[in-house]
């Protein structure tokens, strides 16, 4: 890209605030791992924007933004308002590189504090704070846990993007989105979603008419066929379940107006009719799930259906968001199970039976079909969830006494972490060692070593909840058996970005007549009007004329390399691209993609967020690479269920101990956790 496309793009224009670290590593305090001395850990930088320039500028200066030297007892100290390289962002990994590198770290290291705790909680994401409250709630007020945290927000993925523009305060999810078929959630989790305060219900209710919004203006879903791949940029709307009276939106009107050949359209339109052929002849419904068990839903469509390799565009991506994969690495039994993928009429597929998939504890929530409803999404995605279990946890930091108040309440984090309260939640605090004191089996507490400011501490802790990821937790804990590390290992967690981008005004979707667009060949896979829903004062725009949130997403697939391939090399790209690659490609594809429509990339666009998660969804089970049985059944032989067993006064909770990204998971997994540590202090877990 040319200095002067640069500019035209608007890559000098100030934004609500650039992470001048480029997302590159930064300099880990050496002192503290093993084997050095010398440096020390450094903090975050943050570069305060300039002042305002009158109505219509950049407001974000309105928002004290957290600054060098300042920790989380600062009054200003407020991370949901940054922007830039977030997610894993500069700071919250380079430790845990070093330790997988060098080896496990020294506890001798640490300064003990003195602090002794009932529990003491690895991670701050949904099963971390959901494992202090099911502790909290049973022991009572009395108990004394803390939660330590390596990011600088809690909320693991569930985290929140803020944006202020125009006197306006904007928000999205920068990771976890969805309360998913909540009819369908565990017991424990439902538990805990009333005990916080959310009333589903309600909140429905009182979203039904925004939920109308964005179709009553006219928009709907559409395709952008790129240069790159067709020869000429095309946007084409339509092609959705919001298109015409097809339920799947492919119609022969709106393929008439795509660069597909006459044969690649005339293939689309079979693999929807209802009466297309049986592309198994001859098999039962049985031996044909097997056969779709174990090849990807790629070679069905090309080898099985035989369809024109050009009509494979549509469908390549489509597994992205719930995968990190394409069509080449998922089975094509995924495919028939989730629903909505097409070419599977004609097998005449007996149903699912009752126990299996949806039916697993955290499960896939009927991938066919929906139990019982279909979803919830909060303007700031699942952290309403993670403020709300803050605000039962930590009730003066966080305003308010209902789930609308949170919508707009400001955390104080200064509050979270005071001596004279039941649960204390700290950041930027890297877990490093946990040892138990003693033999396992009679161990009756555990040493905590972290990472924090510079320096190295330890507490204690009668009990610890492991509720980081697997992956992570055999360099943390050396004492566990050589054949738990070996299974705590085996997932390989999903790449994922979520990238959100503040702009002045959706005029251009408007007159494009568009809410989302599919981009599967282009850096993101797609783009989207934030969803039209309101949290009490927190309201969504009602008019293309006020600013809004877009949403992109992008999964670093690399087609070709078996699934737990590709997410490693997924997580290596994303390690390596800067923020700056980020942002040149968004602004290019927003210009491309809304130009027509009148919206300038350099003008329009006020901020942006790009949630890098090299370390994203929990690894599920894969029956092209996995036993069918780890697919279907939560069978002993699973990996995870091998991997989260209880280790004398250590416990395992989070989404990979169910091998499910489900928030109901991580939920599920840190009560059964909490219920082995109070089982084995002889306090029973109450109903």
């Amino acid at each position: 890209m040319s200095k002067s496309g640069d500019k035209d793009l608007g890559m000098d224009r100030h934004i609500t605030r650039r992470d001048f670290m480029n997302g590159a590593a930064v300099t880990i305090g050496a002192s503290l791992l093993p084997g050095n001395t010398g440096a020390q850990t450094p903090t975050n930088e943050f570069v305060e924007p300039p002042p305002p320039a009158g109505k219509g500028a950049d407001t974000s200066a309105e928002e004290p933004l957290l600054a060098e030297g300042i920790t989380q007892q600062d009054p200003r100290y407020y991370p949901p308002a940054l922007t830039g390289m977030r997610g894993s962002h500069p700071g919250s990994f380079e430790a845990a590189h070093h330790m997988r590198r060098e080896g496990t770290w020294d506890p001798a290291q640490a300064e003990k504090t003195g602090e002794h705790y009932d529990l003491v909680v690895v991670g701050a994401g949904m099963s971390g704070l959901a494992a202090a409250y099911f502790f909290v709630k049973n022991i009572g007020r009395s108990a004394r846990v803390l939660v330590l945290d390596n990011h600088d927000d809690f909320g693991g993925h569930a985290k929140r993007n803020e944006f202020r523009y125009d006197g306006r305060l904007l928000v999205l999810n920068g990771g976890t989105l969805n309360i998913e078929s909540p009819p369908h959630y565990n017991a424990p989790s439902k538990e805990l979603l009333s005990d916080i305060g959310i009333d589903i219900p309600r909140y429905l209710a009182s979203n039904a008419q925004n939920r109308q919004l964005y179709p009553s203006l006219g928009l709907r879903s559409s395709y952008f066929f790129d240069k790159e791949t067709w020869g000429k940029d095309q946007l084409v709307v339509g092609g959705g379940r919001d298109y015409g009276p097809n339920p799947h939106g492919m119609t022969a009107e709106f393929l008439a107006k795509t660069p597909l050949s006459e044969q690649a359209r005339q293939d689309v339109l079979r693999l929807y009719d209802p009466g297309q052929p049986d592309y198994m002849p001859g098999l039962t419904s049985a031996q044909k799930k097997l056969r779709l068990a174990k090849m990807s839903y790629k070679d069905f469509l090309l080898n099985v259906a035989r369809v024109d390799q050009q009509a494979m565009w549509f469908f390549q991506a489509r597994p992205q968001g719930l995968f990190c994969v394409g069509i080449d690495a998922i089975p094509a039994l995924f495919g028939w199970e989730m629903g909505g993928y097409p070419g599977f009429d004609g097998l005449h597929l007996d149903p699912t039976p009752n126990g299996v998939l949806g039916d697993l504890p955290g499960g896939s929530h009927g991938r066919q079909k929906p139990i019982g409803g279909g979803e919830v999404h909060f303007p700031d995605g699942n952290a309403t969830i993670a403020r709300l279990l803050v605000r039962w946890l930590v009730p003066e930091a966080v305003p308010g006494t209902t789930m609308e108040s949170v919508g707009t309440a400001r955390v104080s984090y200064p509050l979270l972490d005071r001596p004279d309260q039941t649960a204390r939640i700290r950041l930027n605090s890297t877990v490093v060692n946990v040892t138990q004191d003693g033999d396992p089996e009679s161990a009756l507490q555990a040493s905590v070593s972290y990472l924090r400011g510079g320096k190295a501490y330890q507490v204690t802790a009668k009990a610890c909840v492991m509720a980081c990821w697997n992956m992570f937790i055999p360099y943390l804990c050396p004492q566990l058996p050589e054949k738990q590390k070996e299974a705590l290992a085996y997932g390989i967690k999903r790449p994922i970005v979520y990238t959100n981008v503040a702009i002045r005004n959706w005029t251009a979707f408007h007159k494009l007549g568009i809410s989302s667009v599919s981009t599967p060949t282009m850096y993101h896979n797609g783009v989207q009007l934030a969803e039209a829903v309101t949290l009490g004062d927190l309201e969504a725009p009602q008019t293309p004329e006020e600013p809004i949130v877009l949403h992109m997403g992008r999964m670093p697939c690399s087609p070709g390399h078996s699934m737990k391939e590709q997410h490693v090399l997924g997580r290596i790209e994303l390690f390596n691209t800067s923020f700056e690659t980020f942002e040149r490609n968004i602004r290019d594809q927003l210009g491309r993609i809304l130009g027509s429509g009148g919206f300038d990339p350099a003008r329009d666009i006020v901020g942006m967020s790009v949630n890098r998660w090299p370390h994203g969804y929990a690894y599920s089970y894969n029956s092209l690479e996995d036993p069918m049985e780890w697919v279907y059944t939560d069978t002993p032989t699973r990996p995870c269920v091998a991997a989260r067993q209880p280790f004398g006064c250590i416990t395992i909770a989070n989404s990979d101990a169910e091998a499910s990204s489900h928030t109901d998971a991580a939920m599920l997994a840190a009560y059964k956790a909490v219920c082995y540590a109070l089982d084995r202090r002889a306090v029973p877990l109450l109903a």
